[in-house]
């Protein structure tokens, strides 16, 4: 697997809506939760539909560690990105903080961001290439 996989929650509209703007960004394979082999499966943690997860051939980062890895990977705007936010004094906390409050109030965001499939976005995507 050279392309990291983006593991997702199918069922949001919210969430697909982000994987799509990612995808524009960055070079993932969506994984809808739906959609999981269990060999993916395996490799999450327990709890894995409670947020997102980047599996690459060496880890597997989940929730806001997954979204900074992501980032990170959207070119040169999302690299520096990170590296200024890495910087900050209790990063990883703030991360995570942040990550759950978006998480927690998906239905609230999607009233205002939502999408209802994602595989229109990697067509377009692939095409560019």
């Amino acid at each position: 697997m050279n392309t990291p996989r983006l593991v997702y929650d199918d069922e949001c509209g919210f969430c697909m809506y982000m994987i799509r703007w990612l995808l524009r960004f960055g070079e993932f394979e969506p994984v809808g939760f739906s959609e999981l082999t269990p060999d993916q499966e395996a490799r999450l943690p327990d709890e894995y539909d409670t947020c997102m997860h980047l599996l690459t051939d060496t880890a597997v980062y989940s929730c806001g560690s997954a979204l900074e890895q992501c980032v990170g990977r959207c070119g040169t705007v999302g690299r520096r990105i990170v590296r200024i936010l890495r910087l900050l004094p209790f990063w990883g906390w703030i991360r995570e903080r942040g990550y759950r409050f978006v998480a927690d109030r998906r239905a609230i965001w999607g009233q205002f961001r939502s999408c209802e499939h994602v595989q229109g976005e990697l067509t377009s995507n692939r095409s560019r290439q």
